[in-house]
């Protein structure tokens, strides 16, 4: 008997096993989602961005640098959350893996570069999840306030 075992068997400790760290069942992507449409907005920001060779500008974009790259961060841990915690009944474990494997490269790439091209994938990919995760519970992804939530 190892000394693990020998402990828990005098302490009567039992294993826990749960599909997460705290196992509420409350999952959405909308998190993942706003934060991939924070990386759109912020490319969008830095491109058409007009350097006036002051200190308020450089402080600016570096502000817009910052949060795009934030909020890469923020849209990859909430896919790894989704992923790894939700148990996505009736998917394809391979073909789900492929497409959240797909997204984290994309927030990745959002991170690394200033292209509206990768933030407007990985808005799609998030979106792509979004309709697999809700239909996995019978509903019809769809996001009314993307635009507007978006803004101009």
């Amino acid at each position: 008997m190892s000394v693990k075992s020998t402990i828990e068997s005098i302490l009567s400790i039992r294993t826990a096993s749960a599909h997460c760290d705290i196992p509420c069942g409350i999952y959405d992507p909308i998190s993942a989602k706003i934060a991939a449409q924070t990386v759109q907005k912020m490319v969008l920001r830095i491109e058409a961005f007009e350097n006036a060779g002051d200190a308020a500008s450089v402080n600016t974009m570096g502000r817009y640098v910052t949060v795009k790259e934030e909020h890469a961060e923020i849209c990859k841990h909430e896919l790894r959350i989704l992923w790894a915690d939700y148990t996505w009944p009736g998917c394809d474990a391979n073909d789900i893996a492929s497409k959240f494997n797909a997204a984290l490269k994309l927030a990745g790439q959002c991170k690394q570069t200033v292209s509206m091209g990768n933030a407007e994938a990985l808005v799609a990919a998030v979106d792509e999840i979004a309709t697999i995760f809700w239909s996995t519970k019978g509903v019809e992804y769809s996001d009314p306030v993307a635009a507007a939530r978006y803004g101009s």
